[in-house]
């Protein structure tokens, strides 16, 4: 019989800490949605893994295919992947494709580029892992709160003013020799950096008393009905209750604070200074494991290959939403493109009026997740019919198309993960 190429995936899910808990989260309503017999309990779901990786390799659902997992799959029919991906990526997957939700901060943190995480994994290979790098890319499910680049230095600076316990961390020379690199890109990046680095580099009692003292004078300060704004100080609350006593607490004014409504994304590249704060988001990243943390985590710390490796290159929160593009052929996609090979997400939303859809071949394998709507899908590889809800998730061949029947009254929404190379 020949090959089925397109087919159902049953994904791993990993219960992080941080993660939503029980039906509070998006990972566990797709979980469900996918899988009414699923049991959904009160621990948290973090992150449902969609692809092959190693420690989450997706199972597939046709008895028809003798391979348990995708990884299998691939590793047995590698012409799946579309030529140009198999070889450009020695017949793997290139990316994996997650949904996460947020309940509590993810640490400050930052991926390297190739070169550098050849280094890393060279020297610490029980921290990083593998020699790829890991760019990312984040698009809201729900409203989605991060920090993601440093702020203008404007900002940084006033904040500087404001908040005394953060200009002693940083201290009056390197405060100083920021206010006077205005203007100067060269100058504002070196300042920036050492600013940056005298602050994450502090004796821990000189910041646990500085961030506690912090602490208190906001915690008063909102208690006597005061605008704290001018020192973060909702902001602040939040972190410390998550991670007292921890420098990345301090971060938030350095780093610019995001809010993605849905559809919108950020796109992560290497050495850009990020952490997820709040919600729910489509994730899709390269391969590797390689994050260098610093801060809001109880994993290791590496401050000063963080402090090293980091983009100063100050910009406002809006410059870190990336653009997404209508596809011009047709009015129901719209393409995250990043400038990375590894992946490109596309997202699907067909309107109520359209009843017969066709999710067009491309020249790589794909994943496609549904997040909204109902639909049987026929296609030439998959042999048979495929019942589609909210959370199924179907592996589809390079070069394969897919029709779907729309039956719900509201239209579809998919994301679909591959790469355009």
């Amino acid at each position: 019989m020949e090959e089925v190429r397109v087919f159902p995936l049953t994904c791993a899910v990993q219960n992080y800490a941080w993660g939503k808990a029980g039906l509070d989260s998006e990972v566990a309503k797709l979980v469900v949605g996918g899988d009414p017999l699923a049991v959904i309990d009160e621990k948290p779901y973090a992150e449902l893994w969609m692809g092959a990786h190693p420690k989450g390799d997706a199972q597939i659902k046709d008895n028809r295919i003798t391979q348990t997992t995708l990884g299998q799959w691939i590793a047995h029919y590698p012409a799946c992947l579309g030529s140009k991906v198999k070889d450009a990526f020695q017949g793997q997957l290139p990316f994996l494709f997650k949904v996460l939700s947020v309940n509590t901060a993810l640490s400050i943190q930052a991926h390297p580029n190739k070169d550098l995480a050849a280094r890393l994994h060279a020297q610490f290979p029980e921290h990083y892992p593998d020699t790829n790098h890991k760019p990312e890319m984040a698009i809201a499910l729900t409203r989605f709160q991060g920090l993601c680049g440093f702020r203008p230095v404007e900002e940084i600076l006033a904040f500087l003013q404001r908040v005394p316990e953060f200009h002693a961390l940083v201290g009056n020379e390197a405060a100083e020799e920021l206010q006077h690199a205005v203007g100067d890109g060269a100058r504002t990046s070196q300042a920036l950096k050492k600013c940056f680095t005298r602050m994450m580099s502090c004796e821990k009692k000189v910041f646990v008393d500085e961030l506690n003292e912090l602490v208190k004078r906001v915690t008063e300060e909102g208690a006597a009905g005061k605008d704290t704004s001018g020192s973060n100080g909702d902001l602040l609350l939040r972190l410390h209750s998550q991670y007292p006593g921890d420098i990345g607490c301090f971060s938030i004014y350095f780093l610019n604070y995001v809010v993605l409504e849905p559809g919108q994304a950020m796109f992560l590249g290497a050495n850009e200074p990020h952490a997820y704060l709040y919600g729910d988001c489509i994730e899709c990243m390269a391969c590797s494991d390689n994050t260098v943390r610093a801060g809001l985590t109880r994993k290791y710390i590496d401050v000063s290959t963080l402090c090293e490796m980091l983009n100063y290159s100050p910009a406002p929160a809006s410059s870190k939403i990336f653009p997404c593009v209508q596809d011009p052929s047709d009015p129901c996609v719209t393409l995250y493109d990043p400038p990375v090979p590894d992946f490109t997400v596309i997202k699907i939303q067909v309107p109520a009026s359209v009843k017969d859809y066709t999710v067009a071949p491309v020249d790589s394998a794909s994943i496609l997740l549904v997040i909204e709507g109902d639909a049987m899908a026929t296609a030439p590889a998959a042999h048979s019919d495929i019942t589609m809800r909210r959370g199924t998730v179907l592996f589809v061949s390079a070069n394969e198309s897919l029709s779907l029947h729309i039956s719900s009254p509201s239209g579809m929404l998919l994301f679909r993960a591959c790469s355009l190379l």
